[in-house]
C-alpha cells in the first residue's frame, strides 16, 4: 500500500505543475518495471482508482430546490447562497480527483501488457483482457465526471470540455494543455467505453457448460474463465456498467445546456444507448418491482456473495453494520441530527395517488387541510412529515410548534422546513446512546431505474411519447410502469394518458418522475442545470401549529445565470495560460 500511495503522490504532483517538488518524490517512486513481476502491485494501482469514484450520496440537494441543511457551514449551503467562486465553495469540482485517477489509469495502461498475471498462459491473457477493459471503462467514467463538472462555453464562446490525457504525465510533460472541445471529449469517452465493452462480459457470473463465445479465442476451459470473469469479480467494472455510462454521457450531451452547432449529440443517440441497457434487463418488464425501496432491510440483508439486488446495476460494498446515515438524518426524537431537510417544493411535486398533481385540485382531490392524505405512496416512503408513523419504532413524528422535532427548536439539529429524510435510512437502526444498534447498508452507484428514466426522457424528445422507434416500448410505457410500481395512477392513469397526447406535457411529467424516483441521490443539482431550469427558486417549508400550518420561506438562492456550468478551478487558470475559463466565472 505504501507503494501505491507514493505513486498517487507523484501523479498528483505531476498534475500540479510544481516541478520543484518532483525530485524528492521520484526518489521514492517504484520503477514502473516492478509492475511486470508484481501482479498484486499492478492490480493495486487500478484498485486504488476504485476508491476515487465520486460518492453517490453527496447531499448536493442542499444546493437545490429539493432540500436545505441545518448545518450553516455546509459547502452546498454556502454555494447556493452566494459564496460560490472559482476558488472556494466548489464541492462539485472533479479536476483534482478525476485527473488524479486518470493519471493512475494511464500509468496502468502503459504497462499492463508487460505484467505477468499468472504462470498459466490462458489465465494470463484473461487477466490482461479484463484489467485492461476495466481501466478503459474507468477512464471513460472519470472523463464523464470531469465533463459534467467542468464543460461549458468558454470566454471565447466555444463549447469546451477538458484537456484530454491518454498517456501518463511525467516531469518532462507539457502541463499547459488547452481544453479540448466538448465534442472531442465526448468522442474520447465513447472510445474508452467501446474498448471496455469489447473486452468485458456484461456481468461477472460463473458459467457452466461452455465459455461464452467472445472469450473462446482465449480459452475453452470453464474453470479458467470463471476464475477471471466469474462471480469472484462482481462489483468490478463490467460491460453493462460501460453501457450505462454511455447512456449517462449521451443524455448529458443531448441536454439543453450544451446545445451548440459543434455538438453533434442527439436525443436519439441517448435513447438508443439507454435502450441497450434496458434490452439487457428485459425491457419494461425488467423494472424491479421492489426498486422503490432498494435500501430496505429485506433487500440489504439478503445481499450475498457480491450479487446485486434486482434494482441495482452497480453498487459499493455492503457494510457489516453502521448507523452513520441515521445519526446524521434521523429527527432529534430518534437521537439524530436531522441534517437533511426536504423542501415543501419537493413535497408538492408528489402527486395524489390517482396520478394528478396537487395543483389540479378539482380532479386530484387534494385537501389543503389534510395535505398528506391520499398522496403518492413514495412521499411517505421518502420523507418524514408531521404525522408520519414509523412502525418499526411504534412512533409518530410530530413537527408541531413546541415539540422536539419542530421547526428550528434546536440549533443544528432541528428541521428548518418541517420535514426530515426517510429515504436511504433503515428504521431498524437505533441511535439512542444507551441502546445503539447498527445494521448493514450499501450505497448504489447506478440504479436501473435511472436508465429507464434516461430512456423515457430521450425517447420522448427524439420520437414523442408513444413512439418506440421500432422497439416494443416507448417513453409512455416506461413512465406508466414506473408509476404503477409506485402505486400511482391506477390501471388507466388518466393524467398520464392526457400527458401522452402532448410531448411538452410528457416532458414535464418525465422530469417530475425523475425528481421523485431519484430524490436524495445526487441528481437534482445536475438535472436543473442541464435542463436550464430556474436556479433561484426559493426553498419553502411548512410550520405546523396544532391542526393548522403556515408555508414559510426557508432559504433564498443566489445563483448567477452563468452558474449553469461549473468553473475550472482558479488555480489551473493562474498556472496555465492555455486553459480558458467558462464564461462568467472570474
Amino acid at each position: 500500500m505504501k507503494k501505491i500511495i507514493t505513486l498517487f503522490t507523484v501523479g498528483a504532483l505531476m498534475l500540479s505543475g510544481c516541478d520543484d517538488l518532483f525530485a524528492p518524490a521520484i526518489e521514492n517512486f517504484p520503477n514502473e518495471e516492478q509492475m511486470y513481476n508484481d501482479a498484486e502491485y499492478a492490480r493495486g494501482i487500478l484498485h486504488n482508482v476504485y476508491s476515487m469514484i465520486p460518492g453517490y450520496y453527496d447531499n448536493s440537494e442542499y444546493g437545490t430546490d429539493d432540500a436545505v441543511t441545518n448545518q450553516p457551514s455546509n459547502v452546498y449551503l454556502q454555494m447556493a447562497t452566494g459564496a460560490w467562486t472559482t476558488s472556494s465553495y466548489n464541492p462539485q469540482s472533479q479536476w483534482t480527483n478525476s485527473f488524479g485517477a486518470i493519471q493512475y489509469i494511464n500509468i496502468f495502461l502503459k504497462n499492463v501488457e508487460g505484467v505477468k498475471w499468472s504462470d498459466d498462459a490462458e489465465l494470463n491473457k484473461l487477466f490482461a483482457q479484463r484489467l485492461t477493459g476495466e481501466a478503459y471503462g474507468l477512464r471513460g467514467m472519470f472523463y464523464f465526471y470531469l465533463l459534467r463538472a467542468h464543460a461549458g462555453f468558454g470566454e471565447n464562446n466555444e463549447l469546451l470540455g477538458v484537456p484530454i490525457l491518454t498517456a501518463p504525465q511525467t516531469v518532462d510533460s507539457d502541463f499547459n494543455q488547452p481544453r479540448a472541445s466538448f465534442q472531442a471529449c465526448v468522442e474520447q469517452i465513447y472510445r474508452d467505453l467501446s474498448e471496455a465493452e469489447k473486452r468485458l462480459p456484461y456481468e461477472y457470473e460463473d458459467v457452466s457448460g461452455t465459455v461464452p463465445e467472445d472469450f473462446r479465442s482465449i480459452t475453452t476451459d470453464v474453470g479458467k474463465y470463471n476464475t477471471v470473469m466469474g462471480s469472484k469479480a462482481r462489483q468490478l467494472y463490467n460491460g453493462i456498467i460501460a453501457r450505462a455510462f454511455r447512456t449517462r454521457m449521451a443524455t448529458l450531451a443531448a441536454s439543453p445546456v450544451f446545445q451548440d452547432a459543434s455538438n453533434t449529440a442527439t436525443w436519439a443517440d441517448a435513447a438508443n444507448a439507454a435502450a441497450a441497457v434496458i434490452d439487457y434487463k428485459g425491457g419494461v418488464s425488467g423494472i424491479a418491482s421492489d426498486g422503490i425501496e432498494y435500501y430496505a432491510p429485506g433487500i440489504v440483508n439478503n445481499i450475498l456473495n457480491g450479487a446485486n439486488p434486482d434494482e441495482i446495476l452497480w453498487r459499493g460494498n455492503k457494510g457489516s453494520g453502521d448507523n452513520d446515515q441515521e445519526t446524521q438524518n434521523f429527527p432529534p426524537s430518534l437521537y439524530g441530527n436531522g441534517n437533511m431537510n426536504p423542501s415543501q417544493n419537493l413535497v408538492d411535486a408528489f402527486p395524489m395517488a390517482n396520478g394528478y398533481p396537487i395543483s389540479d385540485v378539482a380532479t386530484s382531490g387534494y385537501d389543503a387541510n389534510n395535505p398528506y392524505a391520499g398522496r403518492d405512496p413514495r412521499l411517505g416512503k421518502y420523507i418524514l412529515y408531521n404525522g408520519s408513523t414509523i412502525s418499526e419504532k411504534i412512533v409518530t413524528i410530530n413537527t408541531s410548534v413546541g415539540n422536539q422535532d419542530g421547526v428550528n427548536v434546536t440549533e443544528n439539529r432541528s428541521t428548518r422546513t418541517g420535514y426530515y429524510l426517510r429515504k436511504r435510512l433503515r428504521m431498524d437502526v437505533n441511535c439512542n446512546p444507551s441502546s445503539v444498534t447498527r445494521q448493514p447498508h450499501y450505497t448504489p452507484r447506478i440504479r436501473y431505474t435511472e436508465m429507464y428514466l434516461d430512456y423515457a426522457e430521450a425517447a420522448n424528445e427524439a420520437w414523442g411519447p408513444k413512439n418506440g422507434n421500432g422497439r416494443a416500448y416507448s417513453a409512455y410505457d416506461v413512465i406508466k410502469t414506473i408509476r404503477q410500481r409506485a402505486g400511482v395512477g391506477g390501471s388507466d392513469d388518466a393524467y398520464l394518458e392526457a400527458c401522452a397526447a402532448d410531448k411538452d406535457k410528457m416532458r414535464e411529467l418525465i422530469r417530475n418522475e425523475r425528481r421523485l424516483e431519484l430524490c436524495f441521490e445526487g441528481f437534482r443539482f445536475w438535472d436543473i442545470r442541464r435542463w436550464k431550469m430556474d436556479l433561484n427558486e426559493p426553498v419553502y417549508g411548512i410550520n405546523w401549529s396544532g391542526n393548522s400550518y403556515q408555508k414559510i420561506t426557508v432559504e433564498e438562492r443566489s445563483y448567477e445565470d452563468y452558474m449553469y456550468c461549473c468553473p475550472i478551478p482558479n488555480s489551473e487558470i493562474l498556472k496555465y495560460n492555455n486553459i480558458i475559463q467558462n464564461k462568467g466565472w472570474k
